[in-house]
């Protein structure tokens, strides 16, 4: 007969082995975890700066963002990476940035988990295509689809709304932290 002893040490012996065995997965996947993540933002960046020939991260010990330099050694401009809350979970996204930071260059999501069919329209091109060139100043802003849209206002898709509106906050939290990161260097 097992006493309540003898059971007490068997789940110490498994509970150990097992933690044991997870802190080695975890080791063992980390860097290649950040290795992936690190190839992604790299790829993201040229998407948003397509001739970006180097980048240099901005130094920030709260914001990841790199700039973006052409083959001569002339500012493109700034590759953010932010996230905050969308409908269903956090967004992950990049936007690239003039050297003002006055307009936007281009905008990918990284990560998302919106509603499938609806809120992934974050990752269609129609969608993203909206933000190429779009004013950021004062700050970006959206509209209902069909309506008209002023220099800095992008369309929010009909069911999809809540999607668009958590980018457009995202971007312009970014922005924010961005503008009082460079403060004025920038000027």
């Amino acid at each position: 007969m097992k006493t309540p002893l003898h059971m007490l040490a068997t789940l110490l012996v498994i509970g150990s082995i097992s933690g044991a065995a997870l802190s080695q997965v975890f080791e063992w996947a980390t860097p290649r975890i950040e290795a992936n993540r690190k190839a992604e933002t790299e790829a993201a960046i040229k998407e948003v700066f397509p001739k970006v020939a180097s980048t240099e991260p901005v130094e920030s010990e709260t914001l990841e963002a790199y700039k973006a330099f052409d083959e001569a050694g002339e500012l493109l401009g700034y590759a953010v990476v932010y996230a905050g809350n969308g409908f269903q979970g956090e967004i992950r996204l990049i936007f690239g940035i003039t050297p003002d930071t006055e307009t936007i260059t281009g905008y990918r999501a990284l990560e998302h988990q919106e509603t499938p069919g609806i809120g992934t329209i974050l990752n269609d091109p129609w969608y993203y295509e909206q933000f190429d060139g779009l004013s950021a100043k004062p700050q970006v802003g959206w509209v209902k689809e069909g309506e008209d849209a002023a220099p800095n206002e992008i369309h929010a898709k009909t069911g999809a709304t809540i999607s668009s509106k958590s980018v457009v906050a995202i971007i312009n939290a970014g922005l924010e932290e961005l503008r009082a990161t460079l403060g004025d260097k920038n000027a």
